[in-house]
């Protein structure tokens, strides 16, 4: 989100420093709480799922260091697939399912456990709460 007197210059000059870095997507300003509460806090939602994957791939035999390598370029690599390919991450996960396979038995043993729902809920729960401090912290008008 930007301020209104800020010249259109200085945005492109912002822009093309924060593109060279990672992605910059300009947002009103109402939604900044929402882009927090998913990109801001995102990377630890995203470790926790690296450590479950890694606990795991340990549960089931393999090395720490090896589970932890495994969960990290799964996650690495699927995230490229769906940045790159332009494809629904549903139809992504539809496409790597075959009946009665691995895959679909995993994927059932994480909707039984709300998974997804508990991702959303994340999200949700980040942005109230910076909704909250932002309420905090905004200085009161005079009356």
């Amino acid at each position: 989100c930007r301020e209104l007197d800020v010249p259109d210059e200085k945005i492109e000059l912002l822009r093309t420093l924060l593109d060279s870095i990672s992605m910059c997507e300009e947002v009103s300003e109402n939604l900044m709480d929402a882009v927090g509460g998913l990109s801001g806090c995102g990377p630890a939602y995203v470790f926790m799922m690296i450590e479950g994957l890694a606990d795991g791939g340990v549960k089931m035999g393999l090395s720490r260091t090896m589970a932890l390598q495994f969960a990290a370029q799964t996650v690495m690599g699927s995230a490229k697939l769906v940045l790159e390919s332009g494809i629904h991450p549903a139809e992504l996960k539809d496409n790597v399912c075959s009946p009665k396979g691995t895959t679909i038995h995993g994927l059932h043993a994480l909707e039984k456990r709300c998974v997804r729902a508990a991702f959303m809920e994340a999200v949700e729960a980040a942005t109230l709460r910076s909704i909250e401090l932002g309420r905090k912290h905004r200085p009161q008008s005079p009356r």
